[in-house]
């Protein structure tokens, strides 16, 4: 008998894994050569200070080169076919999924932006019976509670309206402001016109209620009380609608929230009493999702027998619908999500990347939750919650919530819910570390678990990218002391990947992403050491006579034309590959510098751990100056110092 046609389609990019593999030979043998050249000069005469440090710094470039090569080892490409699975499954089959939105400043986050990310969730091409929508605003922010009711009446026709015309772009904002309009079947312009009088109509509402600012006064990030409001989908007019849930969860001081990774496992635990739906899809707040398909296309990977039982989550990458044809901050994050994370597919699969990603969520309570396991050994782990629990065991999906249910989830966002429990530590989105996703996937991963990119040829979700050199350099900060804090940790990928079930080159890969920051080091010794040389008559490096000197020469150059290869292999210009060198240069002078200045002094137990949400807000002097592709350099001190220090 002959085998069904498969769901998803896995290629091996033969051509690239070619090219990356001969480089890394040849760069090796370079590499080798120089280090060669160095170590038989100290025996010839005592090096000095400066020559040392020089050394020191190719050889930590020489390290974070060798671990980066595993990323281009073995590329992949996927490719999904929803329409066989859709032949083998009929909506009833399909499974149903929570949508975790997470907010928490409305002043650098506007409510008005998080509505669309939440009604384009809503307007997604799944069962509508099968979705349900969780809204976290850890601000407790009455304007982004009254925003969502108001998104919610609008959602009732804008929902209806995206079914019935087949809409592909379902993020409000993003559908009207468009020039490209087709014509999609009789009374379609008619009914369009209808819907986008209620959407100004409700933009109006949510602006009136944001400039008068009695509402946004009750913005309090140091404590608020646990509120829950759920919508549900049985509406009055017989239309089908995802359930919409708003959740601030109980802050106080004396407790520690975790930042978003706290914020998301309030979300988990009250997701498990209202609908507790087997896949979960993260979404930050300014995330929308643009194609429609995306549920259907991640369920061609976690459906599939092949591969189902160990695969934790699909990744999707990060796209940004307002970057410049210049994106002189690189916001694309070309080369996270063109060329790492593909190569990582080829291995164990890619990272956790804080959005985008549709997670199993039997894989956030690891094998934690069985049958056998006993109910207050259970309770140990996951909190005194009787409720809880029994939803875990049972894993079915809830339609109807009973008064009691919603009581309990009052009691599981409360601030001592975690208190003695193994959340955070071994159950659900980890802490430790700013860097909740990096974490969390880099246990999965050590436990066997396995992960999926896929990037499809319409993206999957379109987020707002940072168009100030503060917020980029201040965001970047932010990763790399989240990714040393790991480092810091007996969770170290270096020793602790040692012990897990991890392959070596998925190994080298955790490492690598874990050490970015160490760059500061070589980038300031060689941005000065040799130009203070030259000018004292220091020699550093071989004569141009000398045949040492095509050793260096090679290795300036190989490195450059790689970097450019890979740029234009990804369908980007010339001009892209200049920007990312300039942008990358601050970084490692700035973000990598503060990152670690600001871990060293958490290891030490000086400086506190705080999370700056990115600044989502419009600026249109700054958006001007990015789109022109000039760098603006109005930046915080902190931000400045390194640089100007520097010059």
């Amino acid at each position: 008998m002959e085998a069904p046609p498969p769901y998803s389609l896995c290629n091996p990019n033969k051509k690239s894994t070619i090219i990356n593999r001969s480089y890394a030979l040849l760069h090796s043998v370079a590499i080798t050569s120089l280090i060669f050249y160095r170590l038989s000069s100290f025996f010839h005469s005592t090096p000095s200070l400066p020559l040392l440090l020089a050394f020191t710094s190719e050889l930590i470039l020489s390290v974070l080169w060798l671990l980066s090569q595993a990323f281009l080892w073995r590329p992949f490409t996927r490719q999904t076919f929803p329409e066989r699975l859709l032949q083998d499954k009929n909506d009833d089959e399909l499974p149903a999924i929570d949508v975790f939105i997470c907010t928490a400043d409305p002043e650098k986050e506007p409510p008005l932006e998080v509505m669309n990310t939440v009604l384009s969730a809503m307007a997604m091409d799944y069962p509508a019976e099968k979705l349900s929508v969780y809204v976290s605003d850890d601000g407790g922010c009455g304007l982004t509670l009254y925003a969502m009711k108001e998104a919610w009446e609008f959602g009732r026709y804008w929902v209806p309206f995206c079914t019935r015309f087949g809409i592909k772009t379902r993020c409000p904002k993003l559908y009207f402001s468009r020039y490209d309009d087709e014509f999609l079947g009789r009374g379609y312009e008619a009914e369009k016109e209808k819907i986008k009088l209620k959407y100004k109509l409700m933009e109006k509402k949510v602006q009136k209620a944001e400039s008068n600012g009695k509402m946004l006064a009750e913005f309090n990030t140091k404590k608020s009380s646990c509120t829950y409001e759920s919508h549900n989908a049985n509406d009055t007019n017989q239309v089908k609608m995802p359930r919409l849930v708003y959740v601030s969860r109980e802050k106080n001081p004396s407790y520690h929230h975790h930042f978003k990774a706290g914020a998301l496992n309030v979300l988990l635990r009250v997701s498990n009493m209202i609908s507790n739906s087997p896949y979960i899809l993260v979404l930050d707040c300014d995330m929308r999702c643009n194609d429609p398909t995306s549920a259907k296309q991640a369920m061609c990977f976690h459906l599939d027998p092949k591969i189902n039982s160990n695969l934790a989550f699909v990744q999707f990458p990060q796209k940004f619908h307002n970057l410049s044809k210049m994106d002189i901050y690189d916001g694309q994050l070309r080369s996270t999500f063109l060329v790492k994370w593909p190569g990582m597919d080829g291995l164990q699969g890619p990272m956790l990347s804080g959005s985008g990603f549709y997670m199993k969520r039997k894989a956030l309570y690891r094998d934690i939750v069985q049958e056998d396991t006993d109910f207050t050994q259970l309770k140990q782990y996951l909190g005194p919650s009787n409720e809880l629990v029994k939803s875990l065991k049972s894993a079915k999906y809830n339609t109807d919530v009973t008064s009691r249910l919603l009581e309990e989830t009052r009691f599981l966002a409360s601030c001592k819910y975690e208190e003695g429990t193994q959340r955070g530590k071994q159950v659900g989105f980890l802490y430790m570390s700013l860097l909740e996703d990096y974490f969390t996937g880099f246990n999965l991963h050590c436990e066997g678990w396995k992960s999926i990119f896929y990037n499809p040829p319409s993206p999957a979700f379109l987020g707002t990218a940072t168009t100030k050199l503060n917020d980029t350099l201040l965001q970047g900060s932010r990763w790399n002391c989240g990714a040393l804090q790991v480092t810091f940790s007996k969770f170290c990928p270096l020793i602790y990947g040692l012990k897990s079930r991890m392959s070596l080159l998925q190994r080298m890969c955790y490492v690598y992403l874990s050490l970015p920051p160490f760059y500061f080091f070589p980038i300031w010794c060689l941005a000065t050491i040799p130009q203070l040389c030259l000018l004292h008559g220091i020699p550093l490096y071989p004569k141009v006579s000398n045949s040492w000197f095509m050793v260096f020469s090679y290795i300036f150059i190989m490195s450059q034309l790689k970097h450019l290869e890979e740029v234009l292999l990804t369908g980007d210009p010339i001009r892209t590959w200049w920007n990312e060198q300039r942008i990358w240069m601050m970084k490692a002078i700035i973000s990598y510098t503060i990152g670690m200045l600001n871990a060293v002094l958490k290891l030490l137990g000086l400086k506190e751990a705080n999370f700056i949400p990115t600044n989502k807000a419009a600026d249109d002097e700054q958006i001007t100056f990015y789109q022109k592709g000039l760098f603006n350099f109005q930046a915080s001190t902190v931000v400045l110092t390194p640089l100007i220090t520097l010059v």
